[in-house]
């Protein structure tokens, strides 16, 4: 892997493409799991609230509701930690803590860890930080729907009470 490194650092332009065609595949990957993990977990919480909602089960529709929250974050930390094992993968970077703290920076677009990536792939980072900035707003799209159902539990098992 060094000697191929080596080769193409010769030639900068195919350090980008190279660089780039491995983060468009690993952002296309993180993706496409993060869009079937979270429309499964959704689709489940739509159809439980359904049902409770028809039971009168207001109290299992708020269970629900942090539940699949859970649910939620425990992706974003998992695509986390993808990255990191695409980095390590790669051979950018060695070692598994250096690589989830790198990943996590760029995810979140926090930015908290300097670049310590090797020549010819810095790059990367931006794919991560544009993995994170799409599946951190498709979350809060789904949580927005998520609150509406909660919001109606809520309304429908307090509606003739004082507790408003």
């Amino acid at each position: 892997m060094n000697n191929v490194i080596t080769a193409f650092s010769d030639f900068p332009f195919l350090l980008l493409v190279r660089d780039s065609a491995w983060g468009i595949v690993c952002l296309i990957s993180i993706l496409i799991f993060h869009g079937s993990a979270i429309n499964h977990v959704y689709m489940r919480f739509e159809r439980l609230t359904r049902q409770n909602l028809a039971a009168h089960q207001y109290n299992r529709v708020f269970f629900h509701f942090y539940a699949t929250f859970v649910f939620l974050a425990m992706f974003h930390l998992l695509e986390i930690l993808f990255w990191a094992a695409y980095i390590i993968g790669l051979g950018i970077m060695k070692s598994p803590v250096p690589a989830i703290l790198f990943a996590g920076s760029c995810y979140t677009t926090v930015g908290f860890e300097s670049d310590t990536l090797l020549d010819g792939w810095k790059t990367f980072a931006f794919f991560i930080s544009f993995s994170g900035l799409f599946s951190l707003a498709w979350t809060t799209s789904i949580m927005i729907g998520m609150t509406t159902a909660y919001k109606n539990a809520w309304d429908q098992k307090y509606r003739h009470t004082d507790v408003y």
